[in-house]
């Protein structure tokens, strides 16, 4: 029973390997049949797939070797008829590798076709606008051109409109000077109507002593006249 366990190790490693190859190989198919180029990335994954085939052929001839050696002959049968089957399965495997490498050629040619055809509708379409590119490279320069003299232009008004604001500064300084004069003589006349202003009330003061004083007097007077006695 040990000897049997044993050897049934081997075998299952032997199954699990070949389990793994053909499920990469699958996976490594469908890579190519969706490669969209260049070719040197399909001739990449043809070596892998090349170098998995090899360890799934080598893994399924151990298998093979297995099975001769086994004692029993229903085990021996088995095992061979599974090798078989192994076989067939990567032979349909090769087949659909085939199939995708002819596809992913088919695809690359085409791309490549479209490519140069598209090269050559650009070749047409410079050819094409080389005359609308010199007409608007002329269109261009007369645009500059008018922009130029437009340019000149504004500079002349810019010079014509620094003179005039420069006249007016000069008006305008002359102006304050004056309002500095006015305002000079403004403020004498103000206190010159305030001294007479001062000078006024004064007076007034003075006409009201004097004018009572002599109302004093005359009172004075009649009174000495009239009572005497008083």
């Amino acid at each position: 029973k040990m000897a049997a366990a044993a050897a049934a190790v081997p075998l299952r490693l032997c199954h699990q390997e070949i389990v793994k190859f053909d499920l990469e190989i699958k996976a490594a198919v469908q890579d190519i049949r969706d490669c969209p180029g260049p070719l040197s990335a399909l001739t990449e994954l043809n070596a892998a797939v090349k170098e998995k085939f090899r360890h799934l052929r080598g893994r399924i001839q151990d298998l093979e070797e297995m099975a001769k050696e086994q004692d029993k002959e229903s085990e021996k049968q088995a095992l061979l008829r599974e090798v078989e089957n192994h076989k067939k399965q990567m032979l349909s495997n090769q087949a659909a590798w085939r199939k995708a490498n002819l596809a992913c050629k088919i695809a690359i040619d085409n791309s490549e076709k479209d490519q140069l055809l598209q090269g050559r509708d650009i070749l047409r379409q410079r050819k094409t606008t080389k005359e609308s590119l010199a007409e608007s490279a002329g269109n261009i320069t007369e645009s500059l051109m008018s922009i130029s003299r437009m340019m000149s232009q504004q500079v002349q008004q810019s010079e014509e409109t620094m003179q005039t604001l420069a006249n007016s500064s000069r008006t305008i300084l002359e102006a304050n000077e004056e309002f500095k004069s006015m305002s000079g003589t403004i403020q004498l006349g103000r206190k010159l109507i305030t001294k007479y202003n001062r000078r006024e009330l004064t007076d007034k003061l003075l006409i009201f002593l004097a004018l009572a004083l002599f109302l004093a007097t005359v009172l004075y007077i009649l009174k000495k006249r009239l009572f005497p006695f008083l």
